[in-house]
């Protein structure tokens, strides 16, 4: 036979039980359970007007907390997710603070988890990251120092077709200068859109991009219509490694909050998707607060370029050492009599070639190094060519 196990609802329940019988006083009962008698006279009040439950042991958590936060506090925050259902707690804190600075918003640590006893956040899967070799970003300490141009993912509308949203920001402010909803990610797509937004702006000192149609190829250097373009306005093209869009952060993670605030339905047409866009570039440019701003929105920050869009594009130029050639049609040139293939990309635009070591040419369009013109490789080989600098 068993031992019976004994625990504190069964020890209240006997106590309860000869106190009940008569025989034994408050007092002994008390001394003999090793109880007080205000503790006995507690478990017997109990029982008499909650039976059995009213000797389980019961939370000792203070029925009011003196730093609980106000109900109307706790009733801005709710609305303030449910409006903005991507924004997190410091940027909900500095919105509403914003809104009304003598509103006693809590830590951000505590709206996180009254956010979340609301049933506002949605857990993240667990995944494992492999780590990945860490790339120093580039310094940049002003607007326009840095532009980051991108196509967000195609995704389908209501209607079935396929859209190519085209997004622009500066890399300093985070200044979302764009979201155009496209039809194709072509040169003849993106180029009047980068104009447009080129002449409202200004120019950026460099453009970083991915290695993705339009804007780089895998032509010589790299180049594109598009890049060549940028280089003739005296912008300059950087790329990220290929595969890796965390060289491309900033941009990317804008991306994320784009995708869960406009797409999540689509709109039914193109029309009403670039209202949407438009709707969240305002707030993302004028009401919602940036961390590594200091809570501010972008466009306390951002100011346009300096460098308008010229009237005219004008030719590269070049040192007056330099051989300069104009490239013809199908990307040819001629070199000594000999005709030299460089990339279609450069049909019609001028390269400068400077002698760095005897019979070795750098060829350059602008201030960007394409490749090198080897006079030995040309006397082997009936067809010449313009060599890459590195594997493309």
């Amino acid at each position: 036979m068993s031992w019976k196990e004994s625990g504190p609802v069964s020890e209240r329940m006997k106590f309860i039980t000869l106190l009940q019988s008569g025989q034994r006083s408050m007092s002994s009962l008390c001394r003999e359970f090793g109880i007080s008698r205000k503790t006995g006279y507690k478990f017997a009040e109990r029982f008499e007007s909650e039976g059995v439950d009213g000797l389980k042991d019961r939370s000792r958590a203070p029925h009011v907390h003196a730093r609980e936060t106000p109900q109307e506090i706790r009733d801005l925050l709710i609305a303030a997710r449910e409006k903005h259902t991507s924004w997190g707690p410091k940027k909900l804190k500095a919105w509403l603070e914003e809104k009304d600075p003598t509103l006693a918003v809590p830590y951000p640590s505590t709206i996180g988890d009254i956010i979340k006893r609301e049933g506002l956040v949605r857990p993240r899967p667990r995944r494992f990251r492999i780590p990945v070799a860490a790339t120093l970003p580039s310094p940049i300490d002003q607007p326009n120092q840095e532009w980051d141009a991108d196509f967000k993912g195609q995704f389908k509308l209501g209607n079935g077709e396929y859209t190519y949203p085209l997004t622009v920001s500066d890399n300093f402010s985070r200044y979302l200068l764009e979201v155009r909803a496209l039809k194709e990610t072509t040169t003849a797509a993106t180029l009047p859109c980068l104009e447009r937004i080129f002449r409202e702006y200004g120019l950026p000192e460099t453009l970083r991009t991915d290695n993705g149609s339009p804007f780089a190829s895998v032509g010589l250097g790299r180049l594109s219509r598009l890049a060549v373009w940028c280089i003739k306005l005296g912008i300059r093209p950087i790329r990220g490694r290929p595969h890796h869009p965390q060289d491309n952060g900033r941009h990317e993670r804008m991306h994320r909050t784009l995708k869960a605030e406009t797409t999540r339905p689509p709109s039914f047409g193109p029309r009403g998707q670039q209202k949407r866009f438009n709707g969240f570039r305002t707030e993302y440019n004028y009401e919602r607060p940036h961390e590594a701003l200091g809570q501010q929105p972008p466009a306390r920050i951002y100011r346009p370029s300096p460098r308008p869009y010229p009237t005219r594009i004008p030719d590269v130029e070049y040192p007056a050492h330099w051989e300069v050639r104009r490239v013809c049609e199908r990307g040819n040139f001629t070199w000594k009599g000999q005709g030299i293939f460089a990339t279609a990309s450069l049909d019609g635009e001028l390269i400068g070639l400077v002698e760095v070591e005897d019979g070795l040419w750098k060829v350059y369009f602008g201030n960007l190094e394409i490749g090198v013109l080897d006079q030995a490789y040309l006397s082997r080989h009936k067809t010449g060519r313009v060599l890459p600098m590195s594997p493309v």
